[in-house]
């Protein structure tokens, strides 16, 4: 019966693509932040992710329709506090091989779904946890956001200008970087194990582990004594003139990249400072070569200047802005951006040559997707469920 008011409702949807992880089944927990990007790079790659949201919201002031890290997946619609929530995240873990979930630590423990309960239901299932400080240590308990999490790893305070405090990286460096990157690589590894041996187990991704690891060839320099330790110092954090951000006569910038020395006598040949550029080791001299960069870059307009380096190997490339970048080029050629439900937005990536990931679904709508995931699932009780609340 449910089959049947499923197709009569709209007709049989796909709910995976063809990307590498089709047939791979993913339960994620609503939260904000990593988590919810973490899943949506799972479902981009293939896999077919049921979000579980809760009544009510989960506290994102962003119209469910353009929170495109839901995009791919599906929504229901079940509230843990009830009596029987528990129990029906359960009947889906029950028939998943990863979970995604971003509390507090000890707050799934307490709704009922915490590795547990989950891996007794389902001993294969690969429990991924992503939190800012972990599971353990003394910061476990409290709340924190991405900046506080990349301050105290070290990662914070090596981005920005010398004279002034360190510079936002947006929430890129550690949700997303430390953060979701880390618990994608742990949920695969741990999945891998699990159907090479039976056996599930608990991910534990703290955004201050992967923020810290992010820098390891950075620690390994320092320790060399071939990294300072304060900003703007070093080859890749500004301190180099060779490397680094330039403004032209319109107001815009160029990023400069020039590390190698074939790479820098075509960036100054180019510039057109050749002939007055000191040498590139000379450290005493960097103050006077950075100066004559930017007082030949301020000379023409961003435009002018891609122009010049456009079929270069200089390695200098225009800052764009968010709504520019799409239109770049090469990034257009590649489709490195695409449209889909009237959005732009970045495409899946990485890329597959025989199982490539997709954009097939819009943002899931909270619990929009209730009929659809019990049939697909085969847990009617969902449907039922919900279908008893509607009509209350």
């Amino acid at each position: 019966m449910l089959h049947q008011l499923c197709h009569s409702a709209g007709g049989l949807m796909a709910t995976t693509g063809n990307g590498p992880l089709a047939g791979v089944r993913v339960v994620e927990l609503a939260g904000i932040g990593p988590g919810p990007f973490a899943a949506m790079l799972l479902a981009d790659l293939g896999a077919d992710v049921v979000r579980v949201d809760r009544p009510g919201g989960h506290g994102l002031a962003i119209d469910p329709a353009y929170d495109l890290t839901n995009r791919n997946k599906r929504s229901v619609l079940i509230d843990l506090k009830a009596e029987d929530g528990p129990r029906r995240v359960l009947d889906l873990v029950e028939r998943a091989d990863i979970l995604v979930e971003g509390y507090r630590p000890g707050v799934a423990e307490r709704l009922g779904v915490g590795p547990e309960e989950c891996l007794a239901r389902n001993p294969r299932l690969v429990y991924g946890r992503m939190t800012g400080w972990g599971q353990d240590g003394p910061l476990a308990p409290r709340a924190g956001h991405d900046i506080a999490y990349i301050a105290v790893t070290g990662t914070l305070g090596m981005i920005g200008k010398a004279d002034e405090g360190p510079t936002v990286p947006a929430n890129l460096v550690g949700d997303y970087a430390g953060g979701s990157l880390y618990l994608v690589v742990g949920v695969l590894a741990a999945l891998q194990h699990a159907r090479a041996h039976g056996e599930g187990q608990v991910v534990d991704a703290a955004i201050v582990d992967g923020a810290a690891h992010l820098a390891t060839m950075i620690h390994g320099m320092l320790a060399a004594g071939g990294w300072q330790d304060r900003r703007a110092a070093n080859l890749l954090d500004g301190g180099c003139p060779f490397y680094g951000t330039y403004e032209t006569s319109d107001g815009q910038y160029m990023a400069v990249g020039a590390l190698e020395q074939q790479f820098y006598d075509e960036f100054v040949r180019l510039l057109g400072i050749e002939a007055v550029a000191p040498a590139r080791k000379d450290f005493a001299r960097w103050d006077e070569l950075r100066t004559a960069v930017a007082e030949r870059f301020r000379t023409r307009t961003r435009a002018e200047w891609t122009a010049v380096f456009e079929d270069s190997d200089a390695c200098v490339a225009p800052v764009l802005s968010m709504r520019e970048a799409p239109a770049h080029p090469h990034l257009a050629a590649r489709g490195t951006f695409a449209e889909h439900g009237g959005i732009t937005q970045p495409a899946p990536a990485p890329r597959f040559s025989r199982t490539p990931g997709s954009l097939r679904r819009p943002p899931a709508l909270p619990g929009a997707d209730t009929a659809e995931v019990a049939r697909d699932w085969d847990v009617p009780a969902l449907y039922h469920h919900t279908t008893e609340e509607n009509d209350r």
